[in-house]
């Protein structure tokens, strides 16, 4: 059941994202990538306002955080999980480790990226 709920929280999300990346690209155009931008923002918002209800103001059901933060929230953007992640590692003080993970998730995954590429030209 747990699957199940993540699998259609996570098409909610995904359909959510194609959604606010299509208004963006026909009110905003395409030379920014502002879809991802906003979507990256407003999901971590998203997963803030869910997280610090659960922590202060009352306990969800595991079958209901699965649905709306790894559903839904990880359909919708993974930028959500990763801006959650940075911030417990802070709130515990392990900055290092939090700084380790932002630098080395984000120039690790470029670099994943320009080495895929490179890889497909050179296969191609």
């Amino acid at each position: 059941m747990n699957y199940l709920l993540v699998f259609v929280g996570g098409g909610l999300g995904a359909s959510l994202r194609h959604f606010v990346n299509v208004i963006c690209a026909r009110g905003l155009g395409t030379a920014f990538p502002w879809g991802t931008f906003i979507i990256n923002i407003s999901g971590s918002l998203v997963m803030g306002l869910i997280a610090g209800y659960l922590a202060f103001k009352g306990e969800a059901s595991q079958p209901w955080r699965l649905f709306l933060m790894t559903g839904i929230l990880g359909g919708y953007t993974t930028f959500s999980a990763f801006s959650l992640d940075t911030a417990l590692l802070y709130e515990r003080g392990e900055i290092g480790s939090a700084l380790f993970y932002v630098l080395g998730s984000v120039l690790l995954s470029i670099a994943g990226l320009f080495a895929g590429l490179a890889l497909v030209r050179h296969l191609a």
